[in-house]
């Protein structure tokens, strides 16, 4: 069973969250040079970690040559399989609109350079559309056909426009709310051989956890809901999300 987006150096107890039944492999984001370096000190320490560096929308005005240099250097790490997340973020608006396109634009840039799958976040205000819309222009623009839609957010335009660019789709614990219908609708429709689950622990604990802080191992809440949703046993679905995200990221078997 693999969490394939968590913030695991968030957590105080990073090595017993690993050791959670069921739990094969995580991927955990470091989303500023910060921890960056922290979560790449996990992935030596732990076989089943891997990393995904980068810088986030709402860290994107700490965007500067000295830090791109520094991120694509620790990019260079073994370990680090992945760019990101990026994207836009408009719910926190805690960079300007502009700061965080260009950082974005960068991200994809050096995705594409190194070969590398990006981790897209997209937030916005309720009922409004703008960061989906604009994440789906720029992803368009760049061309970049490697990739996760990170915890989908129910835009159907912004997953048809990842889809159409060959990207994945992933699912984290509000797809278990009963107010996310819109989600449960896309789940629906998106092909199995783009389905990924996750946590983003410490956020978005899954249904019957809910309001607690989440952890890497709480994904098997997220993949049992799916599997019921799409009408899979869930042990088929695990091994269909397992090879999805070995595929996405690169990962041995």
């Amino acid at each position: 069973m693999t969490d394939t987006h968590c913030h695991l150096d968030y957590l105080e107890d990073p090595e017993q969250a690993l050791h959670e039944e069921g739990l094969t492999r995580a991927v955990a984001i470091g989303a500023d040079p910060m921890h960056a370096e922290r979560v790449i000190a996990l992935a030596e320490r732990f076989e089943q970690v891997w990393a995904v560096v980068g810088l986030h929308p709402t860290d994107a005005g700490q965007d500067s040559p000295e830090v791109r240099a520094r991120l694509e250097a620790l990019g260079d790490h073994p370990r680090v399989v992945g760019v990101g997340e990026t994207g836009l973020d408009y719910y926190w608006d805690a960079a300007p609109r502009e700061t965080q396109i260009a950082a974005f634009e960068w991200q994809l840039d050096w995705a594409r350079r190194t070969n590398r799958p990006v981790v897209i976040h997209t937030r916005d205000k309720q009922n409004r559309e703008a960061a989906s819309l604009d994440t789906a222009a720029v992803l368009q623009a760049a061309g970049w056909s490697r990739g996760i839609l990170h915890c989908c957010n129910g835009h159907a335009g912004l997953v048809r426009a990842g889809l159409d660019l060959g990207f994945h789709v992933s699912f984290a614990g509000n797809l278990t709310y009963k107010s996310a219908r819109d989600i449960q609708e896309i789940a629906l429709e998106v092909p199995l051989e783009r389905l990924l689950v996750e946590t983003d622990a410490p956020f978005l604990a899954p249904v019957p956890l809910r309001g607690k802080p989440n952890r890497p191992g709480y994904v098997r809440h997220t993949l049992r809901f799916l599997a019921q949703l799409r009408g899979l046993e869930e042990a088929e679905l695990e091994a269909i999300t397992d090879a999805n995200a070995r595929a996405v990221y690169g990962l041995p078997a």
